[in-house]
């Protein structure tokens, strides 16, 4: 990204109050995106979002939903998408210098637990596509590096031995639409792959050192044309992969398939998922991970609906619509 639009992007914060963590994501960051139209998403970390939302209803209450200010201002806000929700507060319909945008505020806890654990797989699944950071206090890059190594991994267990990479980032992209709501009626059907294919290039230079590692593991080697892979399908190999899933996915598992005690040459126990076949094993977690999604898709579309306002959200939710339908024809 060309440093006048990491200005141009970055200038928003000036308007809110300070936050510990800030990216844009989305179709922003295609290469070729040139339409100033569209509009431009945000994630802001914060340690205490009611904290901030007070702050930032002295700046911008016109950014919020009029009934969520009158009735019960940042209490009100952060209560709704903690409870409600899954812990994020979107504002859309934002203007600012000309450009629309919509910013998601988040307690950074509950940022981390969902990129180290995947408890809700909500922002875990934005941050494992290309992203631009503009503010990253916490060092959330090195911690969100488990999300990513997490989510190759599961991308792998789903795919056949032969692939190419724009299939693995593809699978990878829609890990966080597998059980989504919106993609039965609200999300245009060709998403994933105007993502991958808008920002191949951000993919790539992403997942490069995680390819590398499962390189160096023997999980999957590059075939001689680069884009192309061959992964070791063994029932080993399907182990390691689920070994580098997050800890409450290996878990939901576990109630389903069993586990097993393993005792390691220092004594150590450890539990580890009975898989009797690569195919098993990918059934469960997709199951898992389908359900996780469809949860937190479900809470965080009525929140969404109550935080924009029903003027707001009806719009955001037609023009969803139009898209997707747009998509099917």
């Amino acid at each position: 990204m060309e440093s006048s639009e990491r200005e141009e992007l970055g200038s928003f914060l000036t308007a809110v109050p300070p936050v510990d963590f800030c990216c844009v994501y989305g179709s922003t960051l295609h290469p070729n995106n040139q339409d100033k139209s569209k509009m431009v998403d945000y994630i802001l970390g914060v340690s205490d979002p009611m904290q901030w939302h007070s702050q930032n209803l002295k700046m911008n209450s016109h950014h919020y939903a009029s009934w969520m200010v009158h009735l019960g201002g940042a209490r009100l806000i952060t209560e709704v998408a903690d409870k409600v929700g899954v812990g994020v507060h979107f504002n859309p319909f934002v203007t600012w210098t000309d450009r629309k945008l919509k910013y998601g505020v988040v307690r950074m806890n509950d940022l981390v637990q969902d990129i180290l654990d995947w408890n809700r797989f909500y922002l875990s699944g934005r941050l494992q596509k290309p992203l631009h950071l503009l503010v990253d206090n916490l060092d959330i890059e090195d911690v969100n590096s488990v999300n990513k190594r997490a989510a190759l991994s599961a991308a792998l267990l789903l795919l056949p031995s032969k692939f190419t990479q724009e299939d693995l980032y593809a699978k990878i992209c829609s890990l966080s639409y597998m059980g989504d709501l919106r993609m039965l009626f609200a999300e245009d059907t060709n998403k994933v792959n105007k993502i991958v294919k808008g920002q191949f290039d951000l993919f790539q230079s992403m997942y490069k050192p995680f390819l590398q590692e499962c390189e160096t593991k023997n999980l999957l080697r590059f075939s001689s044309a680069e884009t192309n892979l061959v992964q070791d399908s063994s029932l080993s190999s399907s182990r390691s992969l689920v070994s580098s899933l997050p800890a409450s996915v290996r878990s939901q598992m576990s109630k389903l398939l069993g586990e097993k005690k393993i005792l390691s040459e220092t004594g150590r126990v450890s539990r580890e998922v009975c898989i009797g076949s690569r195919e098993e094993a990918a059934k469960c977690m997709e199951k898992v991970m389908k359900r996780r999604v469809m949860v937190s898709s479900a809470r965080q579309a009525v929140s969404g609906f109550l935080a924009a306002g029903a003027i707001n959200a009806t719009v955001y939710l037609s023009q969803k619509m139009r898209k997707a339908w747009n998509s099917r024809s």
